[in-house]
């Protein structure tokens, strides 16, 4: 029992430093190409210091590589098991009465718990740090990182409220979406009729209501009138408005589920939300099958050949995996698949697909 413990600490090690060797090679690369990125746009909107470039690439980075890690995982598993291969030491610990299944047992723990970790603790430091590069960002360029993104002025964002739906539009935001710039809004009384066209500079959220100014309201059979300000209900709050207008990349994993009901109340569709959540709390199970699916091709031994072939099988295998969970998490954005269909069937298969292979090798 001690020799098996020792073993498993080994092994576990191994996968371990493995990941960590591949996710570190990965935020390297994702780090250059985003500095270069802000190089291009500091040059095009005005001189920004390097080391300002750097931190903000830094604030970024997380948000950036949580995503890689099941890749990482993939990968960095194939490695750890070729490198055992390579020393022999795969074929002692079977010669020693251990079974694969006992040789995976550390890289399935070391894959859970990064996997754990990654969706209840990295997860919501990334968010934190993007919202704080947004800031950074914004006083380093003088303009705004919107949420809106690319294209912003086509994102129409339909809420409700205690006077009825509305529908409305801007060309740029800020403050995570809290504050609008040259609004259009349409609004609609409580029997879903039109009501009225109203246009403002600016809008701002806050509890219950958007404050619209100045604002100009156009009514049917009317002349248009000028006010101040203008206030629209909705049920949306300032802290939950960010993923109506954009991305969810800034969304932490602990605020999903009250962002999801806010959403839903103020009639907007949560689908994105639920994809995103139900991903986060798939993520430990997907790096456990990224060992397993890497397991696959890794067992052989080095005397028996082919090891080239059986990587580049694996890693096809896994770029196709991920093309195929990408392909059900559209279907289920879009409503066309069960939310937890879309997230869930692929891991799921994965796993049963790579058991079976790996018990095929196993017992023959």
């Amino acid at each position: 029992m001690p020799l098996v413990s020792t073993a498993s600490v080994y092994i576990g090690t191994r996968f371990l430093l493995a990941i960590f060797g591949v996710f570190g090679l990965c935020t390297v690369l994702i780090f250059m190409i985003d500095f270069v990125e802000l190089l291009r746009q500091a040059g095009k909107y005005g001189s920004v210091p390097g080391y300002k470039l750097a931190w903000i690439t830094l604030l970024r980075l997380p948000a950036y590589t949580e995503i890689l890690l099941p890749f990482a995982v993939l990968v960095g598993s194939i490695s750890a098991l070729l490198m055992l291969s390579r020393k022999s030491e795969l074929a002692v610990m079977r010669a020693g009465g251990m079974s694969v299944w006992q040789i995976l047992r550390p890289g399935a723990c070391v894959g859970l718990l990064l996997g754990l970790l990654s969706s209840t603790a990295f997860n919501p430091l990334a968010a934190n740090a993007r919202d704080r590069s947004e800031k950074v960002y914004s006083k380093a360029f003088g303009r705004e990182s919107s949420p809106l993104g690319k294209g912003a002025a086509g994102t129409w964002l339909r809420q409700d409220g205690t006077d009825g739906q509305s529908v409305l539009t801007a060309s740029s935001a800020k403050e995570k979406g809290a504050v609008l710039g040259t609004v259009t809004a349409f609004v609609y009384d409580k029997n879903g009729r039109f009501s009225e066209r109203v246009d403002a500079a600016e809008a701002r959220l806050y509890d219950g209501f958007w404050l619209l100014r100045p604002a100009l309201v156009s009514r049917m059979g009317r002349e248009p009138e000028k006010f101040n300000s203008y206030l629209l209900s909705t049920y949306l709050t300032p802290e939950r408005v960010v993923d109506a207008l954009g991305s969810v990349i800034s969304v932490s994993f602990w605020e999903l589920p009250d962002l999801i009901y806010v959403t839903e109340r103020a009639g907007l569709s949560a689908s994105r939300l639920r994809i995103q959540y139900e991903l986060l709390l798939s993520r430990p199970l997907l790096c456990v099958a990224m060992v397993f699916l890497a397991a696959t091709v890794s067992l052989r031994s080095f005397r028996s050949g082919g090891i080239q072939t059986m990587v580049v099988t694996g890693m096809v295998g896994g770029f196709g995996f991920f093309l195929f969970a990408e392909i059900s998490r559209q279907i289920g954005t879009a409503g066309l698949a069960p939310v937890w269909a879309a997230v869930w069937v692929p891991v799921l298969l994965a796993i049963l697909v790579s058991v079976t292979v790996l018990l095929h090798q196993e017992d023959g």
